[in-house]
């Protein structure tokens, strides 16, 4: 019972045993001093043995716990963890830093971001894909969406080839090329690369869907040649459904563009009348500022936009 504002004693066997954790569920007794002690300290007071009477908790119950440090907190899983692993950064890791720093040091991106309604090229790309290819022809592969990507932005570089280009600065040098060689940034185990499929300006898309495949799985297998994994001039880089709504991709150095694809998503879209349900998909790409003006940019994605949403204009020679 409660005498004159105190605490009872409890029976000696009901009171927690020194050193042992409450169970769940048991309030601990402690004053609100400190209670607050504990709360500052992110201290759980439940871990906490007290030495008072009925296991009251005092303050310097609190600093035992502290000085101990975190082995008794292992009872509810949320121990203390002071451990430091070094890290070395080598090989194609340290490649990777020197890259992206060498990128977001020297390159003023500027990131422009579009949607694009896909509706009716998920629709194309779904009837090409259930077309038998006569029997004395190879299968052709599946097509995602990047052969048609590909194929749209070497017809966008043949009206604005400044995108297809590396840019030396240090010697102020513009490379223009007339090969569009289409690097395809893909996540491997052992960390980023850039596979390059040569020559897109000469494969049709299922020339472009194969080589694609070959290159991810050489690079996934870690058998991708030096030659396979440079000599790009414009990159794009997709995490397919992992893609988020936008994203500000790194240009890959020495370039002067890169194509992000976002993720896919069905959206509401108001068509004048009553809001449809449309396939929606951003892209986000990044170009050198020194040597690609904002509208430049502008003009690039909105020609990409406007052949991947009439899917039949990327056939028109």
């Amino acid at each position: 019972g409660v005498r004159g504002g105190g605490i009872a004693p409890t029976a000696a066997g009901s009171a927690p045993i020194s050193g042992a954790p409450r169970a769940e569920g048991e309030k601990p007794l402690a004053s609100p001093a400190v209670r607050l002690r504990a709360k500052e300290a992110g201290i759980d007071l439940r871990q906490v043995p007290g030495s008072g009477p009925a296991g009251r908790i005092g303050h310097e119950d609190i600093e035992a716990f502290l000085a101990r440090g975190p082995q008794l907190a292992h009872a509810t899983g949320l121990a203390r963890k002071d451990g430091v692993e070094d890290i070395k950064i080598v090989g194609l890791r340290r490649k990777i830093a020197e890259k992206m720093a060498l990128a977001k040091s020297r390159i003023p991106h500027i990131t422009y971001v579009e949607e694009i309604d896909v509706t009716a090229l998920e629709e194309l790309r779904a009837t090409l894909n259930k077309e038998k290819r006569p029997a004395k022809g190879a299968e052709r592969p599946k097509l995602t969406l990047l052969p048609f990507l590909m194929r749209a932005m070497v017809k966008a570089i043949a009206d604005q080839p400044n995108l297809n280009a590396v840019f030396d600065d240090e010697a102020g040098i513009i490379h223009q090329h007339e090969g569009i060689h289409i690097g395809i940034a893909a996540q491997t185990p052992n960390g980023l690369v850039v596979p390059v499929v040569k020559h897109a300006e000469a494969r049709d898309l299922w020339d472009c869907a194969a080589e694609v495949n070959r290159l991810a799985d050489a690079a996934k297998s870690g058998t991708a040649s030096r030659e396979e994994l440079s000599g790009s001039t414009i990159t794009i880089t997709s995490l397919g459904a992992m893609g988020g709504v936008a994203t500000t991709p790194v240009i890959n150095y020495p370039e002067v563009a890169i194509v992000g694809v976002n993720k896919m998503m069905v959206r509401p879209v108001w068509d004048g009348t009553q809001f449809v349900p449309r396939k929606m998909m951003n892209l986000s790409s990044s170009f050198d500022h020194r040597v690609i003006d904002g509208w430049d940019a502008a003009v690039f994605v909105q020609r990409i936009k406007a052949l991947l949403e009439t899917p039949a204009l990327i056939f028109v020679d």
